[in-house]
């Protein structure tokens, strides 16, 4: 296809994400050649923002969500490069917490359409390149990249970070990373720089991501080491430590504990200063769709984009913390993640499992996911979408019980179409 017109008559955004689907051969093809390319074509330079990257098995949106919320807070301007979106394309890219609008995305997708000219560009490397492009021109404070698979080859990591962060490191994408946390650490390693900051938030780090910052002369900082949590209880107040401080008395948190502790450390580095009341009113604040959210009170309705064994793990051990009678799961997930040890990791905490069929090449069948559970004894019932689960799930639920949706984006996605249930 000749790019030099096949773009000519794509009006809308949906025109040109659809158009964006089709001009590379496979969904994911990971390196950085064709995109620096393309960047040194456009002049990307974000040298006028501090720019923070973040990887990780998990943890990556609440980690910027709460580093958003607090250099807003304090009179920054922010703006957040994410992905994958729930519902809408734009929410992969925010700027003071309002997500980005069509224009300047369709300016930026033409813009790189007239200048990538025989580079062919992923979707996902398209779209990057895209949000790079209205960060250079909007000039924020900070720009907090999230990385969407990996690291060292992932889009994003065109750009230098003046601090870079790994969450977690767990099995996840091993297709693409490896089957071991050594070889994915050292993947996630990647998006650190020569005498920058390298900010752990993973207690149990692989010896190859240590490996990998000594030989470029990284400046790392170590969750257990140089920072770390006290109070594991998720109903108890906590402490968070530091090698410079030490707040005594934390509240409980809409996101993770650990991402928290990881942002903190990122904060301090910056030179942000805080204190335990200025925590405990972030803690209180910060929430981000699709994690850990509540959609009601009686029943508690709560969706979580939870995926892999140890996304499911941490959800598995909030939902001990905060369970008061039974707990109905509502899942349906992608045939390409782990099934069987993300589900196996809420065994103990489910009393009803409700699966569903997500459409599309990539979901998983019904039927897969009640193979996996029923032999292991789980009371399961099966559905052909989202909708008729999340349905009989509220049907069946009493006021006491907490109705939870997790298993993937395209799931959340689902159940947020289906929100008038609530009301019915």
């Amino acid at each position: 296809m000749n790019n030099q017109n096949s773009h000519s008559s794509l009006v809308t955004l949906d025109e040109w994400l659809f158009y964006l689907e089709s001009i590379h051969s496979t969904e994911i093809d990971m390196g950085l050649d064709r995109i620096s390319k393309v960047a040194s074509k456009l002049q990307i330079d974000l040298s006028k923002s501090n720019v923070i990257t973040v990887s990780g098995t998990n943890g990556k949106g609440t980690t910027c969500a709460f580093l958003e919320h607090a250099l807003l807070d304090i009179g920054h301007s922010v703006a957040v490069y994410s992905s994958p979106h729930i519902e809408r394309f734009n929410e992969r890219l925010r700027i003071n917490k309002s997500l980005v609008d069509d224009a300047p995305l369709i300016d930026a997708f033409k813009t790189i359409e007239a200048t990538r000219g025989d580079i062919s560009l992923t979707y996902y490397e398209y779209t990057t390149l895209a949000a790079l492009m209205i960060c250079q021109q909007q000039r924020p404070d900070y720009i907090l990249l999230e990385v969407g698979l990996g690291g060292r080859l992932d889009a994003t990591n065109i750009i230098d970070a003046d601090i870079a962060v790994i969450t977690s490191i767990d099995l996840d994408h091993q297709a693409f990373l490896g089957d071991t946390r050594d070889a994915i650490g050292y993947e996630k390693a990647g998006i650190a720089r020569a005498d920058t900051p390298l900010v752990i938030g993973d207690g149990n780090c692989p010896e190859s991501v240590r490996q990998f910052a000594a030989s470029i002369n990284a400046r790392c900082y170590l969750r257990g080491i140089d920072f770390d949590i006290v109070g594991q209880s998720l109903q108890q107040p906590w402490t968070w430590v530091s090698s410079t401080q030490t707040l005594s008395g934390l509240g409980m948190a809409k996101i993770p504990r650990d991402n928290v502790a990881t942002a903190l450390q990122v904060l301090t580095l910056l030179n942000v200063g805080f204190d335990i009341d200025k925590v405990n009113q972030w803690l209180s604040e910060c929430q981000l769709e699709g994690r850990l959210q509540t959609l009601s009170k009686a029943p508690h309705v709560i969706v979580d984009v939870a995926h892999n064994p140890h996304a499911a793990r941490y959800l598995a051990s909030f939902v001990h913390a905060n369970r008061q009678a039974r707990v109905l799961a509502v899942t349906a997930m992608l045939k390409d993640k782990d099934i069987e040890n993300t589900l196996k990791a809420m065994y103990s905490e489910v009393d009803q499992w409700y699966v569903a069929s997500l459409p599309g090449a990539r979901g998983e069948s019904a039927q897969r996911l009640s193979a996996v559970l029923t032999q292991d004894s789980q009371l399961v019932n099966s559905f052909d979408n989202v909708k008729d689960a999340f349905k009989m799930a509220l049907k069946d639920a009493r006021k006491n019980d907490m109705v939870l949706i997790f298993g993937s984006f395209f799931t959340v996605a689902e159940i947020n179409k289906n929100l008038p249930l609530l009301d019915t």
